[in-house]
């Protein structure tokens, strides 16, 4: 590994925990993978982290703020029974709010639909294009860790479908947007759409040559096409 500042060799050792972890999963995962992927002694990582699962939260806390200074933090003991999973819990609570879906539900339709819809895609792109590594994170502990995995689902997108669900259905009842049948699965579809290019779509190499402003753009007015009864127009003012 490099010669690094202590802040430096943390996010180093933190960034390669990320990377194994969601490579090889919670389990299969080992410290000697950590070290091989920075070159050096598995030895010295125990500088850092007391164990595995120490490892682990330290890669947690890399992934929810990939600029903190970490080294605050080292040696990381094991951590408590609990503690790892009140730590996603709290970082959900604060950063999964969606304030332009809660403004446009508290607001009802009086507004307009389309503006309302395109605010709501791009702050929930952002959202998952800026925490990719942790949402990806978090994903390859469903077999080993499913309280960790199973948060994001509870405290972020089970609740944003509920809440997407009942803004595309008040606003197809009030003309703003084109009826669906189900406004539970046209919630599914936004999102997954959004999280698809946001996320995954970074692990397709044949897709490496689109940009994330071309995507993110492309995937609203896609979107908007499908839920807005005039979407050229809108679209284009939008643009």
């Amino acid at each position: 590994m490099p010669r690094r500042t202590a802040p430096g060799r943390v996010r180093d050792i933190a960034a390669a925990a990320c990377d194994v972890f969601i490579e090889k999963g919670y389990r299969r995962a080992l410290m000697t993978d950590v070290a091989a992927r920075l070159e050096i002694n598995h030895a010295l990582l125990y500088r850092y982290v007391e164990s595995k699962e120490a490892l682990l939260e330290l890669a947690l806390r890399y992934a929810m703020n990939q600029s903190a200074d970490l080294s605050a933090v080292v040696p990381l003991p094991t951590p408590a029974t609990g503690h790892t999973l009140r730590l996603v819990r709290s970082w959900f609570a604060v950063h999964a709010t969606f304030p332009a879906l809660g403004a446009a539900l508290e607001q009802g339709p009086s507004g307009d639909a389309s503006e309302e819809l395109a605010a709501i895609i791009d702050e929930l792109y952002r959202f998952i294009e800026q925490n990719r590594l942790l949402l990806l994170l978090l994903e390859s502990l469903l077999i080993d860790h499913p309280e960790l995995s199973k948060v994001s689902v509870t405290q972020s997108k089970r609740p944003h479908i509920e809440r997407l669900a009942a803004f595309l259905s008040s606003r197809a009842s009030s003309g703003g947007l084109r009826p669906v049948v189900d406004p539970e699965i046209a919630a599914h579809f936004l999102a997954e759409s959004v999280a698809w290019f946001a996320q995954h779509r970074k692990s397709d190499p044949s897709l490496a040559r689109i940009d994330d402003e071309r995507a993110r753009v492309s995937v609203r007015e896609l979107l908007l096409s499908a839920f807005v009864p005039d979407a050229t127009n809108t679209c284009e003012s939008l643009s």
